[in-house]
This record gives C-alpha cells, structure tokens and sequence, in this order.
C-alpha cells in the first residue's frame, strides 16, 4: 500500500442505500466501509458476518435488530454488533439517515437470512 490515498467518496461504487468502500480493493485495507444515507423506513434486511460490524450515527435515528434485542441509536451514536450476530436497522427518523458502517474485514461477506 502506498504511504497515503484520497479516496472521492463520490467516486466510490453506489448500492441502493450507500457507497462502498472494500479495504482490499485499495492496497488491503483492512476494513471495509459503507457510507449510509437512506430515507426514512429504509435499510437492509436481516443478515450476518463472520467479523465484527461498527455503525456510527451522523445525522438522524435507527431501529437497530441485533440477536434478540432491539435499540435506537441516533446522531453520535455507535452500535457494535459481534460477529456472526443477525442483524438489520431501519431508518426510524422522519429525515435522512446519515451513517458510517466499519466491517472489520477487508471484504464483504454477508449472509443474507
């Protein structure tokens, strides 16, 4: 890896609800973000991963699922869930939801339930 990179996040590759950034397709980062911005009772489906997931609230509020409990986090916040822990969240606000999600993995592997 070089010794800095910039990377545009508007140049980054678009999903229905954010942008991706895979660690391993910029020199093997080791995390992988996704850069969340979904309107309100958006958000994905129940899923898991073999590693850890961090989400850090910036801008509105999410139902989050995680195993057997259900939370709200809101602006500032951050919710880690545990590897291999089922997990979803939906924007709960009235507005955008604005949210930066770390995989700690330098690529995706989601299981999709």
């Amino acid at each position: 890896m070089m010794g800095v990179q910039l990377i545009r996040q508007r140049d980054l590759p678009l999903s229905e609800i954010a942008r991706e950034l895979v660690g391993a397709d910029h020199g093997g980062v080791g995390v992988c973000i996704i850069f969340v911005d979904v309107d309100p009772g958006y958000g994905p489906s129940l899923h898991r991963h073999p590693y850890e997931e961090i989400f850090i609230t910036l801008e509105g509020s999410a139902t989050f699922v995680a195993g057997d409990e259900q939370l709200e986090a809101g602006e500032g916040d951050v919710v880690i869930v545990s590897a291999n822990t089922p997990h979803s969240f939906t924007n709960a606000g009235q507005g955008k939801l604005r949210q930066i999600d770390i995989h700690v993995s330098p690529t995706f592997s989601t299981e999709w339930l």
